[in-house]
């Protein structure tokens, strides 16, 4: 389905759940990570949308992260409809926490994966690459492009992670605008997020991974300062694609807290 220069899909009926992917990739990932636990849960709508110039949404007249807050925003008032949780990976994460400081009012829960704190690369206190357990006979069968991807900031280069990663976020990847991405939008919000005259107290889930080279996990845990009504998590072993790496983990921990 489009809505504007949005493409999404809904599963489900209930309370409206916006899910928005990070830098690059699509709602293929966060189908993937999101659905196994969504899947023994009832009473829940899952919008996952399509980010401009990723998945299936062209990148229209977008320019910055703003210009895309305004887009979910017209998204949430002419699509969902009603009050909904929120929840975003990476960038997505940013975005949700900026919906959060301008729309306060409609929104029940957010969640946050692998959240970015300071757009750009590697800004803030991110941790190297760090890598805890590799398959030499898998790295050795695959292409350099293959490898490349793979290997730029997974964690655990086990064969389940890469069947995770082949189907989950490398296809993702194919369908970005790159053009778009590296020379024309600018991740930058016109505002602090964060920043608000009093503490927020939406209930707020936030997983990091402890490996995690690309956000890292301090950073994200100084969020509770921000979120006093949050629950924090730093997965041990687990970088920014902590989705497929621990997935089981992660479908536990986004269970017990909704419930």
């Amino acid at each position: 389905m489009k809505h504007g220069i949005i493409d999404y899909e809904v599963i489900g009926e209930g309370c409206p759940v916006l899910i928005i992917h990070g830098w690059g990739i699509c709602r293929i990932t966060m189908k993937a990570a999101f659905e196994p636990a969504f899947a023994k849960l009832e009473g829940y709508k899952r919008y996952y949308i399509d980010l401009p110039g990723m998945g299936n949404s062209v990148c229209g007249n977008v320019k910055n992260a703003d210009d895309i807050l305004a887009l979910l925003y017209d998204f949430a008032v002419n699509v969902i409809r009603e009050k909904f949780i929120i929840a975003g990976q990476s960038f997505g994460s940013f975005l949700a926490r900026a919906f959060v400081n301008r729309h306060q009012d409609m929104v029940l829960k957010m969640i946050l994966l692998c959240p970015c704190v300071i757009p750009g690369v590697k800004k803030g206190r991110v941790e190297p690459v760090t890598i805890i357990e590799k398959d030499e006979n898998l790295l050795a069968t695959l292409t350099e492009d293959e490898y490349k991807n793979f290997t730029m900031m997974n964690v655990l280069l086990t064969k389940d992670v890469w069947t995770r990663y082949k189907e989950f976020i490398f296809p993702a990847l194919k369908k970005a605008d790159w053009d778009f991405l590296n020379h024309t939008l600018k991740g930058e919000l016109s505002f602090n997020p964060d920043k608000y005259d009093s503490p927020c107290k939406i209930p707020c889930l936030i997983i990091a991974g402890k490996e995690d080279s690309v956000v890292g996990y301090k950073d994200q845990f100084d969020l509770m300062k921000v979120y006093v009504n949050s629950t924090y998590c730093a997965v041990e072993n687990a970088g920014h694609n902590l989705q497929i790496e621990k997935p089981e983990l992660f479908e536990n921990l986004l269970i017990s807290w909704l419930n």
